[in-house]
């Protein structure tokens, strides 16, 4: 094949994918806002992350909420892609997210995927330079941050969600469906990671273990990389921006009726239950 059939080729294929791409955020968007299940994924699986990052654009864009911060899922080594990306990013809304007090209740798509983490919440503290893209972990912990409890809700429409892979998670916003935030950790940047533990329980039954270090690299490792996926795709975060850091003790299925508690040593506990998603459910 000569050159110009190869352009002509990726010439034709390209409103293929646009097309594609806005087919699959608008039925995960509808899918999620009527609180009811996908069979499929609902079209083509992008060929990479990024494509998937212009699914969850389209999909952003489309949803009536504001983003207030990120969560981080980690990528296993076998599922990467060109990119060199060993996480991935989906959005955290502010419908979506929650103060720990009590037990609160928070949705699943109970023909879905439903599952809780454990979760160490960053939030910043002072704007990321916007003009950077590359951050290495020990650069993200010079930028000023806190740190909180926390407990993430995953949960998607789509039931074979994580099976799928990747670029499937981060088309259906991460398979992100809400934040418990609990109490501060202070003086996290002197605390050692592996003194940073926590275990859950579903129902009173632990389900996992772990803490900061759970993930390689830790937090400051999941810090850099929202940073710098996020300036890679026109979003430098902002003061004010939540970044949940990945599953210390693991992912744990629930489903509605369960509760999930996390007792965070030394810094206590949250205690939510799983509801039925209904319509415009975050």
């Amino acid at each position: 094949m000569d050159n110009d059939s190869k352009d002509n080729d990726s010439a034709g294929a390209a409103p293929h994918r646009e097309t594609n791409a806005a087919a699959v955020a608008a039925a995960f968007v509808q899918a999620r806002r009527e609180g009811h299940s996908l069979p499929d994924f609902p079209g083509e699986i992008p060929d990479d992350l990024v494509a998937a990052y212009g699914v969850q654009d389209i999909a952003i864009g489309q949803w009536p909420d504001e983003v207030i911060g990120w969560k981080v899922g980690f990528i296993p080594p076998d599922r990467r892609d060109g990119s060199g990306d060993d996480r991935l990013l989906g959005p955290i809304f502010a419908r979506a997210f929650w103060p720990a007090t009590g037990c609160v209740d928070f949705p699943v798509y109970t023909a879905g995927f439903a599952a809780v983490e454990a979760e160490y919440v960053l939030r910043l503290e002072a704007d990321a330079p916007v003009d950077k893209t590359d951050w290495t972990p020990e650069e993200a912990a010079a930028l000023p941050a806190r740190l909180f409890t926390g407990i993430e809700v995953a949960s998607s429409p789509l039931a074979t969600i994580n099976q799928l892979g990747p670029r499937v998670v981060i088309s259906d916003f991460g398979n992100h469906n809400g934040l418990l935030l609990g109490g501060e950790i202070p003086g996290w940047l002197d605390i050692p990671e592996p003194e940073l533990r926590a275990e859950t329980l579903i129902d009173g039954e632990v389900v996992g273990t772990g803490g900061a270090t759970t993930l390689p690299g830790g937090l400051r490792a999941a810090y850099a990389f929202a940073l710098s996926r996020s300036a890679r795709r026109g979003r430098p975060l902002k003061a004010g921006t939540l970044i949940a850091t990945g599953n210390a003790t693991g992912i744990h299925d629930i489903v509605a009726g369960q509760v999930a508690t996390v007792r965070f040593e030394g810094y206590g506990e949250i205690q939510g239950r799983a509801v039925a998603a209904g319509g415009d459910a975050a």
